[in-house]
């Protein structure tokens, strides 16, 4: 069932949903795996785990070794990362568009994501957003991140939206549950890194869309 809510704020998560990182994450992540002498991780298998974090990727590649050395492999991972945050990819295709249809409609858009401030704003300044975008809230903007709502929240202060008027746009459960725990309409984003694992139809979203694209058809005035 659609939210009858008109939307009158649109915030986005970061990787997955706004930009294509995971060129970047997966670079970082085979050579922090090299330097402790394992082989790359299967590239495919890697952007499915990019949405979920660093340790989570590390996890992917090496889900039998100790948690210990799992973490030792995501600090180095996080510091290549550091170099190459935002010098691959981009924004996904019809996301620059959708932007811009936001921005004549007047409409307020931002950004909440898992990664820490110290990735997120660096690469949301090479994605050329920085100066149209109506807040970053990162995973340490705040003492809870996404599933809880506090950043959420946070955003739609700084938006200036009530949560009921705000769309959110995400690709993994955890954006339709950060949506529904603020009271904010959701959309998930197929085009992002879902595996054939992952049961979307049963997340909740208001919207199961296939491409960035489809959104418009929200915003017809």
């Amino acid at each position: 069932m659609k939210n009858p809510n008109p939307i009158k704020g649109v915030l986005f998560d970061l990787d997955g949903t706004l930009a294509d990182t995971a060129v970047d994450l997966i670079e970082s992540l085979d050579a922090s795996l090299r330097d402790f002498g394992y082989e790359p991780c299967d590239p495919s298998i890697a952007r499915f785990a990019a949405s979920h974090g660093s340790l989570y990727m590390v996890q992917t590649a090496l889900p039998d070794i100790a948690e210990f050395e799992q973490k030792q492999i995501q600090n180095k991972l996080l510091e290549y990362y550091h170099l190459v945050n935002g010098e691959n990819g981009g924004l996904f295709e019809g996301i620059f568009e959708l932007l811009c249809r936001l921005t004549q409609l007047n409409i307020p858009f931002g950004v909440v994501t898992n990664k820490p401030a110290r990735f997120s704003r660096p690469l949301i300044a090479k994605l050329g957003l920085l100066s149209d975008i109506g807040c970053i809230i990162s995973g340490d903007s705040t003492l809870f991140s996404k599933p809880h709502n506090p950043p959420m929240l946070l955003a739609a202060q700084q938006i200036n939206c009530l949560p009921r008027n705000i769309l959110y746009v995400g690709d993994a459960q955890r954006d339709i549950e950060a949506a529904s725990n603020s009271q904010m309409q959701s959309v998930a984003a197929l085009w992002g890194y879902i595996s054939p694992t992952d049961k979307y139809e049963s997340w909740g979203a208001d919207y199961l869309f296939e491409i960035p694209s489809d959104l418009l058809q929200l915003f017809k005035k």
